[in-house]
């Protein structure tokens, strides 16, 4: 009998090996799984919820195909994922070295490799730890965002004013030219209402021209209240344009009584493209190094479900489209046996009842049929 390989669906093409346990780590899966999940709602016809920025700045909710998402049609035989690489696009606007991004999709056949998309990636639980006793259609997730995702952020941005980088000086400046040392908080503070209406003019100049694009790949999985039992209807996607991206951190920064990690990504973008503007080019470890404002650099910043919700809320959060089941289909060839039961998400999995032919305890189940009554 044929040993099944594991694998998951759409990955065949990539740079991580899922017949070694150690691509299913959970720094490989937290990323590989939602990218496989983008492929099978590409081909089950189910198109994520793209979240985008509208002429009044405010958060709107469309639907994106996945020839959008990743470039190429989820089933095209010339797409390839490398994931934990540079998107490479991007490297002549910063000095020094490009941080690595999640995701980069490659049109690629035996002559040539070309980038399509680059994507920062989260697996986030639906509800988190702050809705989890709020109704069900009142649940929501956290999101943690990595600093090198401002980084990915202002090259975006930048790279729609490299023909015009005047445009970006002539915008920045005025605020800016305000800034003798960045890195002390009393002299950047006073600005930074400034330095939002300064980004809010540059995204509105280019939404005229539609020119914002998908940034950030958001899947989401839902369990059963609080119990690590999946919800019958447990899998979703939410795509974040680079422009509706921003609402997560100024709606939360706050200078007052002192500059918070949202405030802080909001400088550190403003430097970036400032940068960029007189320069051609940016430092982003000398600007993230350098202007910390007391707070440590583990990550950029974090929003609660509570806060998130605002953004997020809408049928396909209550109520995800893709069922449990459907796991059997995305994890292939006995997967789900090199997962690590003592992380969440890898736990839900192998303890729902009867998903892979396993059994959870009669406690789990207990409390799973209590919480959905």
């Amino acid at each position: 009998m044929t040993t099944p390989t594991p694998g998951l669906f759409g990955l065949q093409r990539t740079n991580r090996n899922f017949s070694a346990k150690e691509a299913w780590g959970k720094n490989q899966f937290n990323t590989s799984f939602p990218a496989s999940l983008a492929c099978y709602m590409g081909v089950e016809g189910v198109a994520p919820v793209y979240l985008t920025l509208d002429n009044s700045l405010k958060v709107q909710r469309k639907k994106i195909d996945d020839a959008d998402l990743l470039g190429l049609n989820a089933t095209s035989p010339e797409l390839y994922f490398r994931f934990e690489t540079v998107y490479s696009p991007y490297e002549a606007l910063v000095y020094g070295k490009l941080p690595r991004t999640d995701l980069v999709t490659y049109s690629q056949n035996t002559n040539s490799q070309t980038p399509l998309r680059g994507y920062e990636i989260k697996l986030t639980a639906l509800p988190d730890n702050s809705t989890y006793d709020l109704n069900d259609n009142q649940y929501s997730c956290e999101i943690v965002v990595r600093p090198d995702s401002i980084v990915y952020l202002a090259a975006s941005i930048a790279t729609l004013y490299t023909q015009h980088p005047e445009v970006l000086l002539e915008t920045l400046h005025p605020v800016c030219a305000l800034i003798h040392d960045w890195s002390e908080p009393e002299q950047v503070s006073p600005h930074y209402d400034k330095m939002l209406f300064a980004l809010d003019t540059l995204l509105l100049m280019q939404l005229e021209a539609g020119n914002q694009s998908p940034f950030l790949i958001q899947s989401v999985w839902k369990t059963v209240g609080k119990t690590p039992i999946l919800h019958e209807n447990c899998l979703d996607m939410f795509v974040w344009s680079d422009f509706a991206f921003t609402r997560l951190f100024t709606t939360a920064g706050s200078v007052q009584p002192s500059i918070n990690r949202s405030a802080r990504s909001l400088i550190w973008l403003t430097k970036m493209l400032y940068d960029f503007a007189v320069d051609g080019k940016f430092d982003p470890k000398q600007i993230i190094d350098l202007l910390t404002y007391n707070t440590k650099n583990d990550k950029a910043f974090a929003l609660s479900g509570r806060q998130t919700l605002q953004f997020l809320s809408c049928p396909e959060l209550t109520r995800p489209r893709i069922a449990k089941e459907a796991l059997r289909e995305i994890i292939l060839g006995d997967g789900q046996n090199f997962l690590s039961p003592e992380r969440r998400f890898d736990a839900a999995i192998v303890s729902t009842p009867g998903l892979f032919n396993y059994s959870a305890s009669p406690q789990l189940e207990e409390e799973a049929l209590h919480e959905s009554n």
